[in-house]
């Protein structure tokens, strides 16, 4: 395979989002929960996850804050940027990179509305950071 063929391979793995509780499909490949707790009523028995990162999540402090209302959803969009770029968080971000260099990721959260969640704002930032580091 040539090295251009290498890298087409490479981007055609996507980051997805979906809800913890809807059921797996195939597409998923490297499923993660991104929540700080564990989603209410799912058994961990229950649960198809290849891996937990707390440490993606937002903090408690803003999660509190934010309380998943969509007029404050902008301002912690911001804060939570912020957040990533903590030591903690850039740790959890090199994890979420790896799996997507490997394969389809697909981040799990059991907010009910995916627009006002984090995890497409973490989506986005492994994204960019792919991107980055494929550029060195």
């Amino acid at each position: 395979m040539t090295k251009k063929r290498e890298h087409d391979v490479k981007r055609d793995h996507e980051v997805r989002v979906r809800r913890v509780y809807e059921a797996p499909e195939p597409a998923d490949g490297t499923r993660v929960l991104v929540d700080r707790l564990w989603p209410r009523g799912l058994a961990k028995e229950a649960a198809v996850l290849d891996e937990w990162l707390k440490a993606a999540a937002p903090s408690a402090e803003l999660r509190t804050w934010y309380g998943h209302d969509p007029g404050r959803f902008e301002e912690f969009a911001g804060r939570y940027g912020a957040e990533l770029a903590a030591p903690d968080h850039a740790e959890a971000l090199g994890r979420l990179r790896e799996l997507a260099a490997e394969d389809t990721l697909t981040l799990l959260t059991a907010t009910k509305d995916l627009r006002y969640s984090h995890a497409p704002l973490l989506a986005a930032e492994v994204r960019r950071e792919e991107h980055t580091a494929e550029g060195h």
